[in-house]
């Protein structure tokens, strides 16, 4: 592990300005919710890029399953207004990939589905044409650090996939001087530990608790070397996410999806640089991947309580103190 990889970004003498880029509406506040929160507190610029408007989302609420991709397939229009609304709540600037065109990419559903042969499909996007286009907000954006999935795309959704592919490249063919650092998000296993804990501790009447291995993007404790640790910024971002009220339903610091399996909002979310070139930590040790196994004796979990950077560390200018974020 380098010092760079490890350290937050330096922000000279201004508010720092981050960019999100997401697959789908709503995977912005579920996976990132905390961080845009937090330095939207901060007095930081948020952007947030959505690369699809999610079409083939299963609807919860009965009265809009009419919108569904296998009924009226309108469901892009709504989610639009959604992401609109969310975004509005947090604080964020929202952007959407060729918001408007009709060569927009659309939502390519779960792997083996049927939607993934669409023309407009994002998995399908050619990959040099999908950067460019990302590239073309970055350029627009000029952020200091662009998020986006790790490389399995957080539960290998192939538009997530997609989106961490389209994000790397996009960065890649900036010449390093001019290029933003680059994060994946990550869950270190002791929280995801402790979040399933805390869900059966406080069970929601009707949902059912997770179960069975965790996703690729639960890693080693010692991966995730940066984090934003800020339980205040969950009333802002579970009230996002009541706008996204076709995908998710929200009690208190609990929510489902379609599914009614329960999941925490924990107040925490943890990140690895990227190189945007291989698309993986640029730490010395890849990740050790701990999603398809329990712990086992001598697994390298890292030290639950470790230190992790923030994202972010302004620093002074005359007559101004340091700060970090």
């Amino acid at each position: 592990m380098t010092l760079a990889s490890a350290a937050p970004v330096p922000v000279p003498g201004r508010p720092a300005r981050l960019l999100l880029v997401h697959a789908h509406p709503d995977d912005e506040t579920l996976a990132t919710g905390v961080t845009i929160a937090h330095h939207v507190a901060a007095g930081d610029e948020v952007h947030v890029l959505t690369c699809t408007l999610g079409e083939e989302g299963e609807v919860i609420p009965d009265e809009l399953a009419h919108l569904a991709a296998d009924r009226e397939d309108r469901l892009d229009a709504h989610r639009r207004e959604e992401l609109r609304g969310a975004m509005a709540s947090i604080g964020a600037r929202s952007h959407v990939l060729r918001d408007g065109s009709p060569e927009r990419w659309r939502d390519s559903g779960m792997a083996g589905s049927p939607s993934a042969a669409h023309p407009r499909a994002w998995a399908g996007a050619p990959l040099e044409e999908a950067a460019a286009a990302v590239r073309e907000v970055i350029a627009q954006v000029d952020p200091d650090l662009v998020i986006t999935y790790d490389q399995h795309g957080g539960y290998a959704h192939p538009d997530h996939i997609r989106t961490h592919e389209a994000t790397c490249a996009a960065l890649a063919a900036m010449p390093a001087a001019a290029r933003p650092a680059l994060f994946g998000i990550y869950t270190p296993r002791s929280w995801a530990d402790q979040d399933r804990d805390w869900l059966a501790a406080h069970p929601v009447p009707g949902w059912t608790q997770p179960e069975g291995p965790y996703p690729p993007s639960v890693v080693d404790d010692a991966v995730v070397t940066h984090a934003v640790v800020d339980p205040d910024a969950v009333a802002a971002q579970a009230a996002a996410l009541e706008h996204h009220r076709t995908q998710v339903t929200v009690a208190g610091e609990t929510y489902a999806l379609s599914n009614d399996v329960a999941a925490r909002l924990p107040g925490r979310e943890g990140f690895a640089r990227l190189d945007p070139g291989t698309g993986r930590p640029l730490a010395g040790d890849q990740p050790a991947e701990v999603g398809d196994r329990p712990a086992e004796t001598g697994d390298r979990l890292g030290d639950p309580g470790q230190e992790r950077q923030p994202l972010v560390q302004r620093t002074a200018t005359a007559g101004s103190p340091e700060s970090s974020g």
